[in-house]
């Protein structure tokens, strides 16, 4: 047992950006008017470390002297109410876990135990009522609790000593009542007939009791969630009174019949999986499906499309996927959307693709509603819409995956449960992926994380529907992730040496070990002892169910096992044997010498006792006629079903991959919302490619509540609708599609709405040749009495050019406008797709919620305003399938409807208002939840230094080299290796391992070495170990006050005439090393600048303007003062600090490099302009000879394809220029 050291973190006044938030959410959400003042401290516990370490820690790791104050073994003095949160134990903590691995850094030894806490100070006149308010808030009891405030002894834990794996004794003899007593003991997800149909097996074949792993195996295996149960119930009768359901129908059984034969089709059980997948059956019967990806493995949704790469065509695979976290989101916001995407991210993964984009879709309730007006047993919509924008967005963001488009529906039934979506795609040469069915003596490689309690639960919890206890009795089943984790994974299979290895692979998800490697071959002996734990004290059965994220399970043959797993630990994975592929077609689980689990194959894959419903669907009253929904623009901009949503989007790292062909918002004023995403395919840094893919999506729960059928058959019309928009060939489009729907008991009435939808989208499939070849079903939506609306999204994907991708903000003034729709609406589509490609379509927008709404949107991106013409169209009236577009001239086969004007007014039949009053409606509604607004507009000086840098380079070199370090949490180095050959340097990355000691002193002999080697030293942008503990770069700026490498740097800068670039998170490394604007790696104080958190408190993601302030660099060599340039940011903390005297000298120094302006080069601190509050609008700076360069702006993340939407000039000459310096 060592010592404990502790210590209290507070940031300074003017930097408690965190405080200041929950203060307002506190006072205004909760009501606390009584509360005056809010602090918040985070307290470090650790242990494990020499003193010496620890001291050179507490102002390098766990605090910062620039922003932070900082108080050892007692808190400081306070007036309030304390309350101290930390993580439940065996949740993953972040903080505590980034902490630890920083040290580690720092010493180079032994990764020290640290634990993490926060402590609040609620300040000011409250009850105690008021004080359980405000714990009720703070405190999610599923993921966190009150935390004590005394120091422990140690911070090493005990765990016991788990038992033997219970036999279940006289199980076989039990009665109904006797089974039914232990289903409510053991919480099982299973009903009373599965558990007498294994019973049965365990009588007749068996002729034993199982253990308590089998129970709980089974359950997992044949929940809802893992086996599509629902789906898989035999509809034994379908009572039908509505007329167009009742043609479906009939359209249903005749394709049944010509895809599986009279006699089969008969005989073959009805359900609502058939219904989901006999469109692509059809659709594949009649030859009409291509390009279709067949494998007996399914990982995702996956065609073929021939790419074309450095000028030559590749057979590439487009894989693409849907995932839902409703269950874990509703109840635990942050870590459910967070693993929504991480789980969404690892199923194309295992099909060997670099997923590249996702989308994000979420339901809720109105967020604005008072939390006063929550449900009992619920939490606050506002606060699940939130948090769970927070854990999605961090998640991607740390990751490095570009979401390229967000949208959030608002209902009132999603107050049932939340809706939280997610989509991504993938893409890889089809040479790269090997499938091949395991073979007996094959083993099983797990990869990754390692397991814990986190997940426990989760796959047969998201089966159930919730009661008033959930939030207090399912804290195990939420996992919890783990985003650098799952990048190394996402590099790891991005290496095509390593995927040829693979014959099959599974994501470890829902169910753990039992379903990830139980489904990778039919007979497996699975060693639950070689599988690593988190800490001790796990059993066997919990080891066979845990749900711990970012693991993969793969299967290679046993003399290319060390090869692969040598592959893992360069990527600084841990990679191990956990079971072997037997003849036998049984899984064995062993644990302690107990064979814990035997169970044969053939009864796993019975999924379970048959299920049977009736369906009924009531004959619909006819549809009323229309009645208007807004009376007038001004009231459709400030509705919440036309909100913009940009305050909820810009979270979320839009550029990311350097591919974005568009960014979320468009226009010169970022404001338009593109309705589909698209993204060049994730080619290696030397290549080149314009093969990109566009997806959308859509879905209306209010029209699916009025009218399941009809609704999802405009669903699928609407995403399809929005391809086409975006420049996408309807006859291209492949589908998936999401289905979520409340619980449906034993009611024909409740069957019969998936039922109807289904048929909807089924026929939509068979009119426009489109397959549904994937999806998701969620069957658990509802909570007490309330149900969820009916919910089928249609996402739909198509191949592309990307130079041929439309974005929907008008171009230009004087333009007609012209709406393309006919009743089956591929004519419209062919007539607009024949236009686009004659190059006479400017802007496109797919109608969704009326044509006023379309040319509002489409006019707030460049403030190009609009008149109509007359017409005797409907402008509120939902369209499914109809495009609006602005044309470059008059044509034939669309209907005018107006014209693109100059005057920034919006003018639809004699009502009118301006583009400014409706964008200020438009973006108000949102505000108090998503805020885009922070900070005070003012005025900044513009800052200009003409004089060139006098550095020079002695040594000359046709080619320079660059060394780019990889740290857990990097994700920008493709973007920056690809950014570096293009500027004519070559470019070597080095992977900073830190699994062992011996692991992390290799990887400072390897950078020292390459650094020595090197010209230039670049620090790419990411999340280094996730901006944790609680500020970014520590990571890096840990390793790199490592002695070794320090005296590299020094020698590169001043012996060898080197330079060195930190952009973003590179950025944040050299400020807090001292590098700019010191020149040299030095101790920080108080009155050094730094980076800290943006002033609004959250993440920004999109494009600003930038003028270069100074040429005092070889950075600059082709630059000249004054040079404007479009670039993306993507950060939470770029707010560039420091004493006004240290600003004045950066100044007359010539060190201020780069300064946010707006598009007339005019620098302000208005959040329009300067995205995170930087003082003096400063975006770069300088050492001060200029070899080094620091920079929040991503300017490697450029192409000529990347961000269409997006006027000015993007390619900043920073790499060519220091290329030209060498040269």
């Amino acid at each position: 047992m060592g010592k404990v050291f502790r210590c209290y973190v507070e940031k300074k006044p003017g930097f408690d950006v965190e405080a200041g938030h929950l203060l307002g959410e506190l006072k205004s959400t909760l009501g606390l008017s009584g509360l005056s003042g809010v602090r918040v401290l985070r307290r470090y516990d650790v242990e494990g470390v020499e003193e010496s370490a620890y001291e050179a820690a507490r102002t390098t790791i766990l605090s910062e002297p620039q922003v932070d104050q900082l108080w050892d073994e007692t808190m400081p003095e306070t007036a309030g109410a304390l309350l101290a949160v930390e993580a439940l134990p065996g949740q993953y903590d972040q903080r505590a876990d980034s902490c630890a691995q920083c040290i580690q850094m720092l010493t180079g030894g032994e990764r020290p135990t640290v634990r993490a806490a926060t402590v609040y100070v609620l300040e000011g006149k409250l009850s105690g009522a008021d004080l359980d308010k405000a714990r009720g808030y703070l405190i999610n009891p599923v993921e966190s609790r009150e935390a004590a405030l005394d120091k422990p002894a140690t911070l090493l834990q005990q765990y016991p000593e788990p038992a033997a794996v219970a036999v279940l004794e006289g199980f076989t003899a039990l009665s109904q009542a006797g089974l039914a007593a232990l289903l409510e003991e053991y919480g099982l997800a299973m009903d009373l007939a599965d558990l007498t149909f294994l019973q049965t097996y365990f009588r007749d074949e068996e002729q034993r009791d199982p253990t308590l792993t089998e129970v709980r195996v089974v359950d997992t295996y044949w929940s809802d969630h893992c086996r599509h149960t629902t789906f898989s119930t035999h509809l034994d009768s379908a009572d039908i009174d509505d007329p167009r359901v009742k043609a479906a129908y009939e359209r249903y059984l005749a394709a049944r019949v010509e895809v599986y034969g009279e006699e089969k089709a008969a005989a073959r059980p009805q359900t609502l999986m058939d219904i989901a997948t006999i469109g692509t059956k059809t659709l594949k019967k009649r030859g009409l499906l291509p390009e279709l990806d067949q494998s007996e493995e399914i990982n995702a949704c996956s065609i073929h499309v021939p790419a074309t790469v450095d000028g030559k065509e590749q057979d590439w695979l487009l894989m693409f996927k849907n995932e839902t976290h409703n269950h874990p989101t509703e109840i635990e916001p942050f870590g459910g959307a967070a693993t929504c995407i991480g789980g969404c991210i690892r199923d194309p993964l295992s099909g060997r693709v670099y997923v590249h984009q996702a989308m994000r879709l979420t339901g809720c309730g109105d967020p604005r509603v008072p939390v006063s007006e929550t449900m009992e047993g619920k939490l606050p919509q506002r606060k699940i819409a939130q948090t769970a924008a927070a854990g999605y967005s961090s998640y991607g963001n740390q990751i490095g995956l570009a979401t390229g488009h967000v949208a959030e529906l608002y209902h009132e039934g999603y107050i049932a449960k939340h809706l939280e979506c997610g989509a991504v795609v993938g893409a890889a040469p089809a040479d790269h992926v090997r499938r091949e069915t395991p073979a007996p003596g094959d083993v099983v490689i797990l990869l990754g994380g390692r397991t814990g309690r986190d997940g426990i639960g989760g796959a047969t919890g998201s089966s159930k529907s919730h009661n008033l206890t959930s939030l207090d009795t399912m804290a195990s089943e939420v996992q919890k992730g783990n985003a650098p984790e799952e990048r190394k994974l996402q590099r790891l299979f991005r290496n095509p040496n390593v995927t040829r290895l693979i014959k099959r692979c599974n994501d470890f998800g829902a169910g753990g070990v039992s379903v990830a490697i139980g489904e990778l071959a039919d007979g497996l002996s699975i060693d639950l002892d070689a599988v690593r734990k988190k800490y001790d004290g796990l059993d066997g059965t919990e080891i066979a169910i845990s749900e711990s994220q970012e693991r993969m399970a793969v299967v290679v043959a046993p003399e290319d096992a060390q090869t692969l797993m040598n592959f893992a630990s360069f990527e600084n994975l841990e990679a191990y044997q956990v079971a072997t592929v037997t003849e036998s077609p049984r899984m064995v689980m062993t644990w302690r010498g107990q064979r814990v689990a035997d169970l044969s194959r053939a009864f796993l894959n019975t999924n379970g006792a048959v299920k049977h419903a009736c369906i009924q669907v009531a004959e619909k009253a006819p549809a009323p006629q229309h009645e208007k929904k807004f009376r007038t623009l001004r009231e459709m901009a400030a509705s919440l079903r036309s909100a913009s949503r940009r305050g909820l989007t810009e979270r979320f790292d839009g550029s990311i991959g350097a591919g974005s062909v568009l960014m979320p918002f468009g226009g010169r004023t970022q404001r338009t919302p593109a309705q589909a995403m698209a993204a060049l395919f994730p080619v290696e840094p030397n290549q080149e490619t314009d093969q990109a893919s566009i997806m959308a999506w859509g879905c209306d729960p209010d029209a699916l509540s009025a009218d399941p059928y009809t609704g999802a058959h405009s669903a699928v019309y609407t995403s399809v609708a929005k391809v086409v928009a975006a420049g996408g060939d309807y006859r291209k489009v492949y589908l998936t599609l999401q289905e979520f729907f409340e619980k449906l008991r034993d009611e024909p009435a409740r069957w019969g709405k998936p039922f109807a939808a289904l048929l909807g989208a089924l026929d939509a499939q068979l009119e426009l040749g489109a397959a549904a070849i994937g999806g998701k079903d969620s069957m658990s939506g509802s909570f007490l009495d309330l149900d969820v609306p009916p919910t089928l999204i249609s996402f739909a994907i198509a191949p592309a050019k990307a130079g041929q991708v439309l974005s929907p903000e008008f171009k230009a003034a004087g333009k007609p406008v012209y709406l393309f729709s006919s009743a089956d609406s591929k004519s419209a589509w062919e007539t607009f797709y024949a236009l686009h490609q004659a190059g006479k379509v400017d802007a496109a927008w797919a109608v969704e919620n009326g044509l006023g709404e379309a040319v509002m949107n489409m006019a707030f991106g460049n403030t190009i305003g609009f008149t109509s013409v007359d017409t005797d169209l409907d402008w509120d009236a939902p369209m499914p399938g109809a495009i609006v577009a602005q044309l470059t001239g008059e044509c034939e086969g669309g209907q005018l409807i107006g014209h693109t004007t100059a005057e920034a007014v919006v003018c639809v039949n004699g009502d009118s208002a301006s583009i400014d009053e409706l964008r200020s409606l438009n973006e108000s509604v949102l505000e108090d939840v998503y805020p885009t607004k922070a900070g005070k507009a003012a005025p900044v000086e513009a800052i200009s230094w003409v004089k060139r840098s006098p550095a020079v380079c002695k040594s000359k070199i046709a080619r320079p080299r660059v060394v780019i370090p990889v740290f857990p949490g990097t994700n920008c180095e493709y973007d920056s290796v690809r950014a570096c050959l293009r500027a004519g340097m070559d470019a070597e990355t080095v992977n900073i391992r830190n699994l062992t000691a011996d692991d992390l002193l290799q990887s400072t002999v390897e950078l020292e070495g390459a650094i020595r080697k090197a010209q230039i030293v670049f620090i790419p942008g990411g999340f280094s170990g996730g901006d944790e503990p609680d500020g970014s770069a520590k990571f890096i700026c840990s390793f790199f006050r490592n002695p070794a490498i320090t005296d590299a740097v020094y020698d590169l800068l001043k012996n060898r005439d080197g330079l060195m670039l930190g952009i973003c998170n590179g950025f944040q490394a050299l400020v807090k090393l001292g590098l700019v604007p010191y020149g040299e790696i030095r101790d920080m104080d108080e009155n050094c600048p730094t980076l800290t958190y943006n002033l609004i408190g959250r993440h920004q993601s999109r494009y600003v303007t930038t003028r270069v302030a100074s040429v005092n660099s070889p950075w600059m060599l082709k630059a000249n003062v004054g040079d404007l340039h479009t670039i993306p940011i993507s950060h939470g903390e770029g707010r560039f600090v420091a004493p006004q005297s240290v600003l004045d000298q950066l100044i007359a120094n010539g060190q201020v490099a780069t300064q946010y302006v707006d598009a007339n080069g005019v620098p302000s601190m208005d959040i329009d302009v300067n995205p995170n509050g930087s003082l003096c609008a400063i975006e770069g700076i300088f050492s001060p000879d200029g070899r080094v360069f620091g920079k929040m702006g991503h300017s490697e993340r450029c192409g000529s394809f990347v961000g269409r939407n997006i006027p000015g000039d993007k390619h900043q000459l920073l790499l060519e220029s220091g290329a030209e310096y060498f040269t």
